[in-house]
């Protein structure tokens, strides 16, 4: 062959070489994911980017099914607990991925007083109310609309709670905007809600996260910070004192990083009341501002979780009621700490605890909170 075929042969295939293949684009598509009882039509979607990041969310109860992330070696896992089927999500579950509402979190003794008035509502947690009742956000169907978005791919879930389910006042509008983030691998969760009459809102993500895989052994290995230098302690039934505690010298301390497993079986009062974490945290930034509130770090993928948000608190809940009894995707079996849940939020039982930052939504306001589950690139 001549010398100068060999030079052509050489330079495309050095062009051949440098060329790269496209990006593949930001999507959102919807599948069916079965119906309720009542007959009623549940869609999945998933939205994906150009990262490697893929997240499923359903209508029923606005549940996040799946969120996979690339972590050592560019391998993505599904890093949420869930169930492969609707029906999982449609039976009696601890609100995997769920929206929580109309009040996220515990309200003592199922009751409180709004401008005069006593409301009862449901209590579902001994006597006292947990995240929305008997049948409250994660048990209910949402509309779907996908969106324009310059950020990345968006959904927005709508639903309208009556006035008077499960004991709350108003008719009241919430919307919840999911995100993917097409720069970062990132979901971002904007909540909107107006109401018709004065009421209480919280509304706030469930979802339980294990950054080596869900079903992967426990979390104890898991390193924690979060940005707080006071906690709300608890009673026997898990509501809070009206004690604001600083996190110094004790178990809670997490403004540097802690493993989940170094302190959790310490001979602590509040870690025997919870069974474990399960306290509110008191972000140190002013409410409202969006700004990093915990930071989660898994040695053997190296997957890192950043939560960013605007509400003044967190939920730190380190899966104690898992027992064993729940298999979920792909056939794992949910044991005790087999994930944790960091759950933005403005304080538990807030309605009674004038003290704490308010959460009554009136007619003329609108509710909004931002969060962001963030997590970088692995080195």
């Amino acid at each position: 062959m001549p010398i100068g075929a060999l030079m052509l042969l050489a330079g495309c295939g050095s062009h051949q070489e440098t060329k790269k293949a496209p990006a593949p684009p930001m999507t959102i598509t919807m599948d069916g994911f079965g119906s309720t009882a009542a007959g009623e039509t549940v869609n999945l979607y998933t939205l994906s980017n150009t990262k490697g990041m893929e997240v499923k969310i359903s209508t029923w109860g606005g549940d996040i099914v799946s969120v996979k992330v690339p972590g050592k070696g560019g391998k993505a896992d599904d890093v949420v607990l869930g169930f492969d089927a609707l029906d999982g999500y449609l039976k009696e579950n601890p609100y995997f991925g769920a929206i929580v509402g109309r009040y996220g979190n515990r309200i003592g003794k199922g009751r409180f007083t709004l401008d005069g008035v006593t409301y009862r509502l449901a209590t579902n947690n001994g006597a006292n109310h947990l995240h929305g009742g008997l049948r409250g956000f994660d048990k209910q169907l949402w509309r779907a609309k996908e969106m324009p978005s310059a950020e990345g791919v968006r959904l927005d879930l709508t639903y309208t709670s009556k006035d008077g389910e499960e004991g709350y006042p108003g008719t009241l509008t919430a919307t919840v905007s999911y995100t993917l983030l097409g720069n970062e691998n990132a979901l971002q969760i904007d909540y909107e809600a107006v109401t018709d009459k004065p009421t209480v809102v919280n509304l706030t993500n469930h979802s339980y996260f294990n950054l080596a895989g869900q079903g992967v052994g426990d979390i104890l290995n898991h390193s924690v910070t979060i940005l707080a230098d006071r906690f709300t302690p608890v009673d026997s039934g898990l509501i809070p004192t009206g004690e604001l505690k600083p996190v110094a010298g004790t178990p809670f301390d997490f403004r540097t990083p802690h493993t989940i497993g170094e302190r959790i079986g310490a001979k602590d009062a509040q870690l025997a009341a919870g069974g474990g974490y399960d306290h509110n945290f008191v972000l140190n930034k002013p409410a409202g501002d969006l700004a990093l509130a915990a930071r989660v770090s898994e040695p053997t993928t190296g997957r890192v979780m950043e939560v960013l948000t605007t509400e003044p608190g967190v939920q730190f809940y380190t899966g104690n009621f898992l027992d064993g009894t729940l298999t979920g995707k792909a056939g794992k079996v949910y044991g005790k700490r087999s994930a944790f849940c960091l759950e933005t939020q403005h304080f538990p039982d807030s309605p009674n605890q004038p003290e704490f930052p308010g959460t009554v939504l009136r007619p003329a306001g609108r509710y909004r909170s931002t969060t962001i589950y963030r997590f970088p690139a692995v080195p």
